[in-house]
């Protein structure tokens, strides 16, 4: 997966094909016309794109995830860390959490998901 960067119309494409992996490639060619106005050709134009960058497969006309969307938005997450805050994940927590009210519940979580990290080491 070379190039993590999206457009906004392949964001919503690559969304329908997690929420529905494995599908055949008609019913996702359907779908894409349901949900975003798409003639076949496009599907299959932006499918091949995402294909050649690692993101699908189409298997035998099955759709299949070869990176889930927690992995790809984990790494586009540290490549924005890494180009904006060259790095560091304290300086993006600063900033993120300077701008934004957490909740005490949003806190708590947070403070949860360290201490798991201390513990476990991950």
């Amino acid at each position: 997966m070379e190039q993590l960067a999206l457009g906004e119309v392949q964001k919503r494409f690559a969304n329908i094909v997690w929420a529905n992996a494995p599908i055949p490639s008609g019913e996702l060619v359907k779908l894409c016309e349901k949900e975003l106005g798409w003639k076949k050709p496009t599907t299959y134009t932006v499918l091949r794109k995402l294909c050649s960058r690692g993101l699908f497969e189409n298997v035998h006309g099955v759709v299949q995830t070869r990176s889930s969307q927690a992995t790809f938005c984990g790494k586009q997450s540290e490549r924005f860390i890494d180009d904006t805050f060259n790095g560091s994940l304290l300086a993006f927590l600063t900033a993120f959490i300077a701008r934004r009210n957490l909740s005490d519940e949003e806190a708590d979580e947070i403070i949860r998901l360290l201490e798991a990290h201390k513990r476990n080491g991950k």
